[in-house]
Parts: structure tokens; C-alpha cells; sequence
């Protein structure tokens, strides 16, 4: 099984759009990101986002591409400052492969958390519009597979 953890898009400052839709920049980054997964095959069966609106707008355009026919889920367990334990449940009693849209830092710590078992140990570093994808491997621990950025498609 795949988790693919996406932090959300460039989006709005607060001042801007209270809501925080994602930017134009925000939303190019996501399409060349989708475009990228979806020609390396990637497919995934379940597609969770936090509900926010820019988090929405980033599952959005990559469920288009690789989850095709799959109803979004919002959860209330993805939002920024949440404790990753709430979300680390959900993905124990997954079995198939998931994309994860959020925020930091609830991504990064729970990156952390399912590789190295403590979300307060830093491994990744995320830019709105990366992803992360893990792997769980036969032994029942996840390992990090890569990580792209956005600046890589630009």
C-alpha cells in the first residue's frame, strides 16, 4: 500500500481572500503535479482532505487525474495544527493505496511519525505543493519511497 501526503498548493494570504483559495501559481503547480502522477500510473482508491478550501482545490485537481470516479473525503482530523494520531488511525485500517491533502505542519509530523514513530522528528521538507510517498513495506513499517517538490516541474 501507497500514501501519497500532499501539502496544499500555494494559496492566498489571509489579508487577500480569508477563505485562501489557491493562487494561479498554486493551481499551475498542482496541474503539472497531477499531470506528472498521472503519467507515472499512479491511481489511487480513497482521496482525504481537510476541508479547507485550499486543500479542497488541491484534491481536486490531482482526484481528476489519478482517482478518477472517487468521491472526496473530508476529514477533521488534517487540519494544521492537529495531533497526526487522529489521521495515523485511519490510514492503520487503510488497504489501499491514499492521497492525503493538508497542511503544515500536521503533514510533516505525520510523515514523521509513520516512518521514525515521532512526529516531533522532522524529516521532510515540505513546500506548499509537495508530496510525499510513502510505502508500507512486508514487515508492517512505512519507508519513504521520494518526494517532489514543485519546483522541479517549473
Amino acid at each position: 500500500m501507497k500514501l501519497y501526503l500532499v501539502q496544499h498548493g500555494e494559496a492566498c494570504a489571509k489579508e487577500i481572500d480569508p477563505d485562501r483559495p489557491l493562487t494561479q501559481k498554486g493551481r499551475e503547480d498542482m496541474d503539472r503535479l497531477a499531470g506528472f502522477l498521472q503519467q507515472a500510473g499512479i491511481r489511487v482508491a480513497r482521496v482525504i482532505h481537510s476541508g479547507k478550501l485550499r486543500a479542497v482545490q488541491t484534491a481536486e485537481c490531482l482526484g481528476d487525474r489519478i482517482a478518477l470516479g472517487i468521491e472526496l473525503e473530508a476529514s477533521d482530523s488534517i487540519n494544521p495544527n492537529d495531533d497526526p494520531k487522529g489521521l495515523y488511525r485511519q490510514i492503520e485500517a487503510a488497504d489501499s493505496d491514499t492521497l492525503v491533502v493538508g497542511h503544515l505542519p500536521f503533514m510533516a509530523k505525520l510523515v514523521s511519525r509513520l516512518v521514525v514513530g515521532d512526529e516531533e522528528k522532522l524529516i521532510t521538507a515540505y513546500r506548499p505543493g509537495s508530496v510525499v510517498c510513502l510505502e508500507l513495506t512486508n514487515d508492517l513499517r512505512w519507508q519513504i519511497d521520494w518526494m517532489l517538490r514543485p519546483e522541479l516541474f517549473r
